[in-house]
């Protein structure tokens, strides 16, 4: 009988479970069939508002600034060579790299004995042509008295002749004595004629003796000025670079032994585009004498001079492109040739101009301006010039509009916005809006953050925020547009 009844109890139980495992099973097809049956629900669909920086823009004249890079060159340097080789045998104190020499002051000295003896020989030389000057103008003047004696002795002999034939036509004379005479005129003009080419000698020898003077005066010149040449100076006042000898050292004729350089009168050398180039022409062509400014950065403290365009170079170059051009510096005090600087150049002001930042104009030249309803429109504009992280662009059509200050690729045509003034973000953060909620509204909310998969502190923070009698409104537009998803 136990057996019995313990195994009735065991069927008993396993119906009764066998029919709630039905029941539930009914219950949960039935609540699935009404989900699928049910119409879905539909929440509103609210725009979205994007908020953006946008700026105002104020036509106004404004001088673009051409910033390009250079380099600092001296118009004045001079490469020191001797005229004459040897051995340097005295050198300045200041004869060093970067030593400062004044005009006039002596560098080096290379050893002047042979440029001495040289100089004694053609004084020597001098002295014997001026002797012999003085010996052909003595021998010229003899040779001109001689002639003067020989023409009044044929002169004689012609007086003598003529009175021998009067005697001979009076018959007094004889034709022996007529004929004496005659060979003693004869005699007397052929010495005439020895002096007369003895005169021309001397003259001959005179002219020699002048020019060979000549000479010697000139040689006396070269000599003295190799000798002067042995001795360096400073031709203006400067600082020396690429020195390269020392005291006992020996150089060969034209060795650059150092270069003088003007630290004083600094010009920048920098090359520019052809259409950069095309902006600093005046009216008529010409190369405008722009202002400009040359910054070097030295470890965060600029040094800055200001000078003013003085020429451009005469052709390109070979494999350049552009205009090399020239500016001429004031006071550049702490600058050196060779130094790499920033070369800002102001060009003509330009009229209804806007600086803005390069990010509100898009590669096709648009901008984003804030329309009616709050909603952008796109609206093309002429890119003047830019202006490191800004650009100037042409004004007259959009005075006094707001633009977009920073485009991405959220933001287009017809999408509404929240505009924020620089002044409005100077200001701070304003309160954000509140609005009350209804019970319905408020309980989707509620129902939707709890099934979220938020972390549990989010939803706390929220709930908490929605059990107030005001909700920020951002944060309802936030939820719903996640419900609507």
């Amino acid at each position: 009988m136990r057996f019995l009844r313990r195994s009735l109890i065991g069927i008993f139980l396993l119906g009764v479970t066998l029919a709630v495992i039905a029941l539930a099973g009914r219950t949960v097809v039935v609540a699935v069939q009404d989900r699928m049956n049910a119409e879905p629900r539909s929440f509103p669909q609210n725009e979205r508002v994007l908020a953006v920086n946008v700026i105002r823009v104020e036509p106004e004249t404004i001088a673009p600034v051409l910033t390009v890079f250079g380099e600092l060159r001296s118009q004045r340097i001079l490469d020191l060579r001797p005229s004459v080789g040897g051995t340097v045998v005295e050198v300045a104190e200041s004869f060093v790299e970067g030593g400062a020499v004044g005009q006039g002051e002596l560098l080096l000295r290379i050893d002047p004995v042979e440029a001495e003896a040289a100089l004694a020989r053609v004084r020597a030389d001098l002295r014997d042509a001026e002797a012999e000057l003085r010996d052909a103008e003595r021998a010229l003047t003899l040779a001109r008295d001689e002639l003067a004696a020989a023409e009044a002795q044929a002169e004689l002999r012609a007086r003598a002749l003529t009175r021998q034939q009067d005697l001979a036509d009076r018959g007094v004379g004889t034709e022996a004595a007529i004929e004496t005479a005659e060979l003693a005129l004869a005699a007397a003009d052929q010495s005439v004629l020895s002096r007369r080419q003895a005169e021309a000698q001397a003259e001959a020898r005179l002219d020699q003796a002048a020019t060979r003077l000549e000479r010697e005066e000139i040689n006396l010149g070269e000599a003295e000025r190799t000798l002067a040449d042995t001795a360096i100076t400073a031709r203006f006042d400067g600082a020396l670079s690429e020195v390269t000898v020392i005291e006992g050292g020996r150089v060969t004729a034209n060795e650059r032994v150092a270069q003088l350089i003007d630290p004083d009168r600094l010009e920048v050398a920098f090359r520019v585009s052809t259409s950069q180039y095309a902006r600093l022409l005046g009216e008529e062509g010409d190369l405008m004498e722009a202002d400009v400014t040359v910054t070097l950065d030295v470890e965060g403290l600029d040094l800055t001079a200001t000078g003013t365009i003085s020429r451009e170079s005469a052709a390109v170059g070979e494999g350049a492109t552009g205009r090399l051009i020239f500016a001429r510096l004031d006071a550049a005090p702490g600058f050196r040739p060779g130094d790499f600087v920033t070369v800002s150049i102001a060009e003509p002001p330009l009229p209804f101009v806007a600086r803005v930042p390069a990010s509100a104009v898009a590669a096709d030249n648009t901008v984003l301006a804030v329309g009616e309803g709050e909603r952008l429109r796109t609206v093309p504009v002429e890119l003047l010039r830019r202006q490191g992280d800004d650009v100037l662009i042409g004004a007259s059509d959009l005075a006094g509009e707001l633009i977009v200050a920073e485009r991405t690729p959220l933001l287009g045509a017809g999408i509404r916005v929240r505009p924020i003034t620089p002044d409005a973000a100077a200001a701070g953060p304003q309160a954000p809006d509140m609005v009350t909620l209804d019970e319905d509204r408020k309980a989707r909310l509620v129902a939707f953050v709890e099934g979220s998969r938020m972390p549990d502190e989010a939803k706390s923070r929220i709930l908490s925020q929605l059990e107030e009698a005001e909700v920020p409104a951002e944060m309802v537009a936030r939820l719903e547009s996640r419900m609507g998803s």
